[in-house]
């Protein structure tokens, strides 16, 4: 499978070290299957004049399975849960990789809704659905990033 990241640069060895915490799945190096995907992640870096870049990497689907993954099929109360937990910080799972929708712009403003109580669970699923998920991995094992997602080429932006 290949997956995209998009940045400031090109990165040929990702590491953990340098991931946010408070993000849709919490720490860790987020990836997509959609190259537009990650071009759009480059879009806060190019605003700043910096240009961007995505890294291509090669990654063996199959090794899922030898990790502790959790993934969502779509946007559900589980997965609005586990997303605003991260987003605020108290994400205390164990979890290498975690596959699901990202929280776009859309998703995000049903989040912000949720999360400051303006919106219970049932209410933001159901606003969930008129969104078209984008599917991201986040990897957060430094294990799994070395041993698994192997570095292609880059492109700039």
């Amino acid at each position: 499978m290949i997956l995209y990241h998009g940045s400031s640069a090109e990165i040929a060895a990702p590491d953990i070290i340098h991931s946010r915490e408070e993000v849709d799945f919490g720490l860790g190096f987020y990836t997509a299957p959609d190259f537009e995907q990650a071009v759009k992640w480059c879009g806060k870096f190019r605003l700043k004049g910096s240009g961007g870049a995505v890294s291509v990497y090669e990654f063996d689907w199959s090794a899922i399975q030898r990790y502790r993954t959790l993934q969502f099929g779509g946007y559900s109360e589980e997965w609005l849960d586990f997303v605003a937990g991260c987003r605020l910080g108290k994400d205390s799972s164990e979890y290498d990789i975690v596959t699901g929708p990202a929280a776009g712009d859309g998703v995000f403003n049903v989040l912000e809704l949720y999360t400051n109580g303006y919106i219970d669970r049932v209410e933001a699923v159901s606003r969930l659905k008129f969104e078209k998920p984008n599917f991201q991995m986040a990897i957060r094992s430094q294990k799994v990033l070395d041993n698994e997602l192997h570095f292609l080429r880059s492109v700039r932006i």
